[in-house]
């Protein structure tokens, strides 16, 4: 009867989903700094809802101490971040920290596994880190253009949504 019952409970039960970043509120910037507390550059941010297409397609904003933001297109997936540079080339403003931070909204760790996706990315040198729910991606010196891809793979918390 007792087994019964816990065999009854765990079918009712419902399945624990996967995290995923679908759906989830999350603030795109650039950063260059050495000093994160008197950085080079901080664009201004744009937050969106992940969901399908492309996310981010940022443009230059207007030179800041002779440093812009290069040409980005940013899509996000369920547990995958791309990012592409779609005209212009050149090398990155070489610097401390010099790329992008998104910023989803939770108060969880977001993020249990990040990993470059080598297969996606012709961007050797790229770092990337999380924290919470922050995510680093730091390309201080590594050139870019059309050719240049960069992937990566998220093992995504199931954390609730903001």
């Amino acid at each position: 009867m007792i087994r019964a019952a816990l065999v009854a409970a765990l079918v009712a039960a419902p399945a624990i989903a996967e995290g995923t970043l679908e759906g989830r509120l999350v603030t795109f910037t650039v950063e260059t700094f050495d000093d994160p507390d008197a950085p080079f550059l901080k664009a201004r941010g744009r937050t969106v809802t992940v969901g399908a297409g492309v996310e981010f397609g940022l443009e230059p904003e207007g030179l800041s101490g002779g440093i812009d933001v290069v040409p980005v297109t940013v899509e996000i997936g369920p547990s995958r971040i791309e990012l592409s540079y779609p005209r212009g080339w050149g090398f990155f403003y070489v610097a401390r920290f010099n790329g992008y931070v998104l910023r989803f909204e939770t108060e969880c760790a977001l993020f249990e596994k990040v990993a470059i996706d080598p297969a996606g990315t012709t961007m050797a040198g790229t770092e990337v880190w999380a924290e919470t729910g922050t995510l680093y991606i730091n390309v201080s010196g590594l050139a870019y253009g059309p050719q240049a891809k960069l992937a990566l793979d998220l093992e995504v918390a199931d954390c609730p949504l903001s």
